[in-house]
């Protein structure tokens, strides 16, 4: 095998780890935002809900499915959040999603 076809196989494998450590952070992200709001939707399940928050994320590309989700569920209980709050969660949770995937 010739050196160029090494790094060619080395880029492919560094690519396809990168694409599942992201898949992984941000279904764990989703998980801890679900976690977060079924604890101010004082939901029975809140693993549950968690799990209907990773789901949500699977409707489109992006993250809005996950906002929109979760607004149309903190109106439908009264829960007084807005999408930025809901957005800077996010962010937040991503942060701790990433430190945790990559300790694991």
């Amino acid at each position: 095998m010739t050196t160029m076809q090494d790094r060619e196989k080395a880029f492919e494998a560094k690519f396809a780890l990168d694409e599942e450590l992201k898949f992984r952070a941000l279904a764990r992200r989703n998980k801890l935002l679900g976690l977060w709001a079924a604890g101010l939707l004082k939901k029975d399940d809140p693993e549950g809900y968690a799990r209907e928050v990773i789901a949500a994320d699977f409707e489109e590309a992006g993250h809005e499915d996950v906002v929109r989700k979760i607004k149309a569920d903190f109106d439908a209980a009264g829960v007084v959040r807005s999408e930025d709050e809901i957005r800077a969660r996010m962010l937040e949770f991503l942060g701790q999603a990433i430190e945790q995937v990559q300790n694991n």
